[in-house]
């Protein structure tokens, strides 16, 4: 499948114009563009914080005295 073509496109852009009017599909065009605008936003942010987060090991022996304590009777 080589994807959507001329035809598809301008049959999809018939479909949406009947759907919702010629008033509405600029609307949808612009709420479209800002959920995708945001979208790509929030994943370079995402990518961002993965690449300044760095690894913390923890040493669990320095606490091993106060983990075998008993409790008392």
């Amino acid at each position: 499948m080589s994807g959507i073509g001329a035809t598809g496109f301008i049959l999809l852009a018939i479909v949406a114009l009947l759907l919702f009017g010629p008033n509405k599909l600029p609307e949808l065009g612009r709420a479209f563009g800002r959920t995708l605008k945001e979208f790509k936003a929030g994943a370079r942010d995402m990518m961002d914080d993965e690449k300044d987060t760095k690894r913390v090991e923890v040493n669990r022996s320095e606490n091993i005295e106060s983990d075998n304590k008993r409790l008392p009777d």
